[in-house]
């Protein structure tokens, strides 16, 4: 016969008690791993958060440049040649300054010539090739002057090399460091000018063109000027004024396009491939200056026979 009694109990009773302590020790475990996941999340998020910020950080210091002080030379946003080809010098502006535009000449004795061009636009070459000769031969006997604004109106047509920037940049570099240089370096730009659209001459392309329209001082820094990108922001806020205007001593409001050609303050709209056809105009807008002023005459412009 089987003895039942209270002892028979106790195996039941341990077995409910390991039960619950090993379910407690399992709900501890899962707490513990619960809270480890949530401090290894919250830091995971607050290290993306500060790689993100980061990387924001990046892009607008190197997309966004405080604009630093513009080019030697250039303190019209152009650079103006004179007389014997000399260039006319002046200081480099602070960041805050605004451009000091050049005086024109009101006695109608000397012919002010102004030229706005993109080293990628066509048509800037055209007028150069045509015209550069008989500016030059202008200017150098005291007839004209002439002020070259380079601006980069381009810039996102040239395949994402930005060239129209870096080229006016190169430009910037070469006023600021061989002015005297300038006017051949320009008219080295229009030949075997990229067209639109092309990737362009990369920089150290025109550093060798630099070289090559025959620029010998100060090479080492107009390299680095080239390389480090120096007066990007310059020609950035040298474009939006020219684009937003007015533009000094004319009637334009704004410049719209490429080449903007200005004589004595009014716009050339004839043929960028006649020489005879802008010869005739600026002799006429010479001309009509001259005839409101007193002025004992100089040397005018006079067209350069056809070749």
């Amino acid at each position: 016969m089987t003895i039942v009694g209270p002892s028979d109990d106790r195996p039941s009773k341990n077995r409910r008690r390991d039960a619950q302590q090993k379910a407690k020790q399992l709900r501890d475990e899962q707490k513990k791993k619960d809270r480890r996941n949530r401090v290894f999340l919250r830091s995971g998020i607050i290290v993306g958060s500060l790689a993100i910020v980061a990387l924001i950080a990046v892009v607008i210091v190197t997309s966004i440049r405080p604009v630093g002080p513009g080019p030697a030379n250039m303190a019209s946003d152009g650079l103006l040649i004179g007389e014997g080809m000399k260039v006319v010098t002046t200081s480099a502006l602070s960041p805050e300054a605004k451009p000091v535009p050049t005086e024109p000449d009101t006695t109608g004795t000397v012919t002010d010539i102004r030229v706005y061009v993109d080293y990628l636009c066509q048509l800037c070459g055209q007028f150069d090739k045509t015209n550069g000769e008989q500016i030059a031969k202008w200017v150098g006997a005291g007839a004209a002057t002439v002020e070259i604004h380079p601006i980069a109106l381009l810039t996102h047509k040239s395949a994402g090399t930005e060239y129209s920037l870096r080229a006016a940049n190169a430009a910037a570099c070469v006023a600021d460091s061989s002015p005297d240089d300038f006017f051949a370096f320009n008219s080295a730009m229009f030949t075997d000018q990229p067209e639109e659209g092309s990737a362009g001459r990369s920089d150290d392309d025109l550093l060798a063109l630099v070289e090559k329209s025959g620029v010998h001082a100060n090479l080492a820094s107009i390299r680095r000027c080239i390389d480090d990108r120096t007066f990007v922001s310059w020609v950035k806020a040298a474009t939006d004024r020219a684009v937003t205007g007015p533009v000094p001593n004319s009637d334009l409001t704004a410049i719209k396009g490429t080449p903007t050609v200005l004589v004595n303050g009014k716009q050339y709209v004839g043929s960028l491939n006649d020489p005879k056809e802008f010869a005739a105009f600026v002799l006429q807008a010479a001309g009509e200056t001259y005839s409101t002023s007193t002025a004992t005459p100089t040397p005018t412009p006079t067209p350069t026979p056809a070749g």
